[in-house]
Formats: C-alpha cells, structure tokens, sequence
C-alpha cells in the first residue's frame, strides 16, 4: 500500500567564503535547513525503517541510523527521496565521497529531484569543488526558482571562482523573485565589497540593515568597509547602531575601542570599557585595557588601581606585572618599578625586556653601574640571546658613551650575523659618533636584511635628507616606510622634510601639516613645517610656529635668528 507523507529533509548549509578585504567566513545567515516534499514511498516497510532512522539520528546513532536507511533502500530500491536521505547520514558521518555517490545515484533515478541537487551542491561545495557544485545549484533552480538559500549558496560558489559578474547577477535575480530578500541585498555588499567596489557594497549593506534592522552582521561588514575607506567617524555612527540593537556585541564593542584609540578618543574608549566590564564581558582582558588607558592618557593613579586588583586574582600574570612596573616608571618612581620588574621571572615572555627596563631605571635612579651589572650577568647567563647585549648598547649609548655601546655589539656581529636589529643599532651608534658613512652602510645592511623594517627606512630617508643627498632615493624609502606605518608622525614629517629639501613646498608642508597632528608640539616636527611656510612666504603660519617652539624651548637660538629674519623680510617690528 502506498502512503502519502510529508518528509523534512535537512539540507547542508556553506558558509561564504574567507576574502582578503574582511572575512567573510563570518557568515551571519543559517540558511534554511529544512525543505518540505511530498513523497511517494511504495513499500510501508521503507517508511517504517526510515521513520526508526529518524529516532535513531536523534539519539545521536548514527550508525544505527544509516543501517536502518539502507534497510529502507532494499525495500524501495527505486526512491531518490531515501538515496538523499542516505546521503545526508552518510555526510553527518563524514563520509563525503559515499554521500556524494548516494546523491549522484538520487540523480540519475529522478533529474527532477530538487533536494538531491542541493545537497550534491552543498558536498561539492564543501569538497571547493565550487565548478561542479555550480552547475548542480542552476539545476536545482530550474527545478524550483523560488527558493532564496539556492541563489545565495550559487552566489557563494561563483565568488569563489572569482566569478564576481556572474555572482551579482545570481542575486539581483534573486532580488526579482524575492524583492525584499535582505540576505540578498547582504550577499551583493559582500561580493562587492570583494570587487573593491566599496560605495556600491555599502549601499546594499544599508539596505540589508533597512529590511532587517536587527542584522547583527551587515552592520559589522558596513563598519569595516568604511573602516577601509578611512571612513572612521561614519564607522563609528555604524558601530553605535548596531550596539543600540545589541548593546553586548563584543566585535563591535572592540572595533569601536580601536577607532576611538586610533582618533585619540581615550575618554570614549574608556566609558565603553568601563560599561562592559560591570557586565562581565572580556573578564580580567577588559580591566587589562582599562588600565592600559589610563596609562595612556597619564592617569597613572588609577592604572595602578586597575592592575593591582588583577594581580590580587593572578598574581602569576607578569605581563600586567609588565605594566604595573612601567606605570611606577612612568611615575618616576623607580624604587617601585624596580621592585615589580624583578619579580617577571627568567621563563616569561617579558623577563629580557623587563631587564632592559630594569637597567634603565636604575641608571635614571642614579645609579647606572648597577643595570651595567644586570645586563652583563644577563649576557653570562644566556650569551646566545641578542636582546640583553641590544639593552646593554642602549644603556651605554643613553649614557653617551658611543664607543663602550658599539664595541659590545661589534664584538657580537660574527655571532649574530644575519640579525637586522643588530645592524641598525649598530648603524644609529655610528651616526652618534659622526661616522655618517658607516652609518649608512649598516643601515642599508639592515634593510637589506628587513626590508620592511619601517624604522631603518625612516633613519636612513631622514639621514640623507639632514645631509642634502640622494634625495630621490630618500623619497622613495620614506614612502615605504609611510605605506608601513601611514599613522606614524615621525616617519610622515621625515618624507616631508625630504620633499622640503627637494624644494617641493606644497608636498612638503601637505606631509608635514599631517605630522603636526600626528604629533603633537614636537618641536622638531613645527620647525619643520614653519621652514615650510616661510619657504612659502606664508610668514603670518611660520612665525606664530617659531614663536610657540622658542616659548617650548628658549634656548633655540636658530629659532630666535629665523624670527629676525622673518621680520626684517616682512618690516615687522
């Protein structure tokens, strides 16, 4: 007797894939598992044995479930329907290639069968057999066009093959069949955003959070696409929607802390740390950067208090111990950070450069002798290790003696041949001494050895540039370093001291305007951008920079000789 029955048969869901511009392995979308066909089973012994599967599958035996499976297969040797249904148990088992051969054998027995195409879609899909899985999901939607996971699971493969033309058109016709599809507006923004089509990505993204306002996911991908875009304060408006929705989204709530430090918002940064910490989210990680902020912005009192109370509760964590000793030194209270320093023992990550630290303080305590004697034990206990003879080379050059930093590290070079750090230490210690040829020579060592070692690029562009030669070459390692560090002041106000040498006025005071801001009343850096004025004979900008530097430093007399200048040009008295 032949049954009527109503089947859910649970299909496999792919994530899209992982791309270069953000990931989208984070897919915020459960396709839907389930789809409802009416089936003709022939033999009530099949369903009976299918139905047992079911149960068997829900108590987690899978075994049992497969073998009740086939059991259904023998008596309705003809049904696609169950070779699916095998199929399904064999990949829950992981057994891929065996799912695959059910599903292909469903196939043959019914073209027409819409699971069975989905399904060998999804395996090959899985298997980045994305070509073949392809042409299985365009079959499935000639078989029924109105099933939106289709389209998205087709789009998905398409992008993978970089495909990108054809994914947009699976899902604007996906948009015909379904026109408030958000997950189809959502998908068009991620494969746009691959093509690096960032306004129209964007837009759909919008779109998507239009329909489904609660779209966790679209806002987070529209927030990095304008993260890219340096879009940082339309960003954070995105961020803050989205946290309006789900006030714990923790991704948010760190890439709105980075924007907020990346702009110098620390206030802001803080009230967001400060607001999840009494929820518990992040743990003692949050108390870590709620510290680390008000290090940073010089609240030292209170970084004390916050990593104390860690270290009440894990008095083993010696990176906060790390932070808790630099906080005291911040303070100029070496006693303290002496004291915290010594306690990082010699197996943490952070004992050597807790030493150099340790050699340091003593030396700005007054008494240099005793770090001379830390970093030399260091160096008997370990001699393979560079980093005590970096801090002892550092320790003697901070005390101007020149000639005792580079005869330790000249007499290691054998030893560490091939170490980049070495040769630019090596190289800032000859161009101390005045030996600015040796110095080069071991900067281009280490570039050479660290291509993109952003600060041998930067010393090396500076120094050619404080000499007035090979300007060009200067130009372009400077421009490197810049792509390497785009948001560090120093290397930016060196390319414009170099275009400022090359007299190319407004590049140079474009360079350097960016610099001021990056870096805040160095004196270096305004003198750099007022020479830039005047060069310009914007006389009004440049002295009211010369006077700010003399008012930060009286004994400039440069500064002062630039100002008479400047008015003797202009008649100001």
């Amino acid at each position: 007797m032949k049954k009527q029955i109503y089947i859910l048969l649970f299909l496999l869901s792919t994530l899209f894939p992982a791309c270069a511009a953000n990931r989208l392995n984070e897919n915020p979308v459960m396709l839907a598992p389930v789809a409802q066909t009416e089936i003709d089973i022939g033999e009530s012994r099949a369903l009976y044995m299918y139905s047992l599967a079911r149960l068997r599958e829900i108590d987690g035996d899978l075994e049992g479930a497969l073998t009740l499976d086939q059991a259904a297969l023998e008596a309705d040797p003809e049904s696609p329907f169950l070779y699916t249904a095998v199929a399904s148990t064999y990949l829950k088992m992981n057994r891929v290639q065996e799912a695959l051969g059910a599903c292909d054998t469903a196939i043959k027995l019914d073209p027409q069968f819409f699971e069975a195409r989905v399904l060998a879609g999804n395996i090959l899909a899985g298997m980045k057999q994305d070509k073949e899985a392809i042409e299985q999901f365009k079959q499935a939607l000639a078989i029924d066009p109105s099933k939106e996971e289709v389209y998205l699971h087709l789009a998905v493969s398409q992008v993978r093959t970089f495909d990108y033309e054809e994914a947009v058109n699976t899902l604007k016709s996906l948009l015909k069949v379904i026109p408030d599809s958000s997950l189809g507006y959502y998908y068009l923004g991620k494969t746009y955003d691959q093509m690096k089509l960032n306004v129209e990505a964007e837009n759909y993204f919008k779109k998507a959070i239009e329909l489904k306002p609660d779209f966790e996911q679209a806002y987070i991908d529209l927030g990095i696409s304008q993260e890219t875009r340096e879009q940082y304060d339309s960003a954070i408006i995105t961020y803050k929607n989205l946290l309006d929705v789900n006030p714990l989204n923790v991704t948010v709530i760190q890439h709105l802390i980075q924007l907020y430090i990346h702009q110098q918002r620390f206030e802001d940064a803080l009230k967001l740390l400060q607001g999840i910490s009494h929820t518990g989210v992040g743990g003692i990680d949050t108390h870590k950067k709620i510290g680390l902020l008000y290090l940073e912005m010089e609240h030292y009192n209170d970084a004390l208090k916050e990593f104390k109370e860690i270290l009440k509760e894990d008095p083993e964590s010696y990176q906060v111990r790390f932070y808790l000793a630099s906080t005291y030194e911040e303070m100029k209270d070496y006693d303290h950070a002496i004291e915290e320093f010594k306690k990082i023992p010699p197996t943490d990550v952070n004992y050597f450069e807790a030493l150099g630290h340790l050699a340091f303080d003593y030396k700005d305590k007054g008494e240099p002798d005793k770090g001379i004697a830390i970093l030399r034990d260091a160096i008997k206990a370990q001699p393979d290790r560079l980093d005590p003879y970096l801090h002892l080379a550092g320790l003697y050059e901070a005390m101007e003696r020149y000639a005792d930093g580079l005869k330790v590290l000249l007499d290691i070079e054998k030893q560490f041949s091939a170490d980049a750090a070495l040769q630019f230490r090596i190289g800032i210690l000859y161009d101390k001494m005045g030996n600015k040829e040796a110095s080069i020579e071991r900067l281009k060592k280490t570039i050479a050895l660290a291509p993109d070692d952003a600060e041998a690029l930067n010393y090396l562009g500076y120094t050619y540039a404080e000499m007035g030669i090979n300007l060009e070459e200067a130009e372009k390692y400077l421009i490197k370093a810049v792509s390497l560090k785009p948001d560090e002041g120093f290397i930016i106000d060196s390319l414009g001291w170099v275009y400022y040498k090359m007299k190319r006025y407004d590049e140079a005071i474009r360079q350097l305007e960016r610099a001021s801001v990056l870096v805040v009343d160095d004196a270096t850096v305004m003198e750099h951008l007022a020479d830039a004025y005047s060069a310009k004979h914007d006389w009004h900008k440049a002295l009211n920079l010369y006077r700010k530097i003399l008012k930060m430093e009286p004994e400039k007399k440069k500064v002062a000789e630039k100002i008479k200048k400047i008015k003797a040009e202009t008649g100001e008295k």
